[in-house]
This record gives C-alpha cells, sequence and structure tokens, in this order.
C-alpha cells in the first residue's frame, strides 16, 4: 500500500472559493433572465423597465421590483 494523498487547506480553500464564484455568476444570471422575463411579459425593453424602475440596465432587478411591474 502507498503512501495516503492529502488535500492541502490551500486546495480546500481554492474550491470552496471557485464553488461561490460559480454560485454567485450563477445568481447575477438568473436575475437577468428573470428581468428579461419581466420586460417580454409588459412587451418593454429591459432598458424601459430599468427607467421605470429608476435604476441601470446593467443592475439587477430586484424580486420586489418585477412583481411591482407588473
Amino acid at each position: 500500500m502507498g503512501a495516503k494523498k492529502r488535500q492541502t487547506m490551500g486546495k480546500i480553500i481554492r474550491e470552496r472559493e471557485r464553488a461561490e464564484k460559480r454560485a454567485r455568476k450563477q445568481e447575477k444570471k438568473d436575475e437577468k433572465k428573470a428581468t428579461a422575463l419581466a420586460a417580454a411579459e409588459l412587451g418593454i425593453t429591459v432598458e424601459e423597465l430599468a427607467e421605470r424602475e429608476g435604476r441601470s440596465a446593467d443592475a439587477p432587478a430586484s424580486e420586489e421590483d418585477l412583481a411591482s411591474a407588473q
């Protein structure tokens, strides 16, 4: 039997940071999809929806903003 390989704390930390980054990226992607869907339901562009809500088109819409826009 060979020596058991061990994971270093550095590797564990890097893997956790990558997983957190992927999760944040997916959240942003989901928010953009929700904004686009809300705009499509209203028959307007994402930019017009952002103007109505008083924010920039790049900023993600909150669930509350999406509900109030309908």
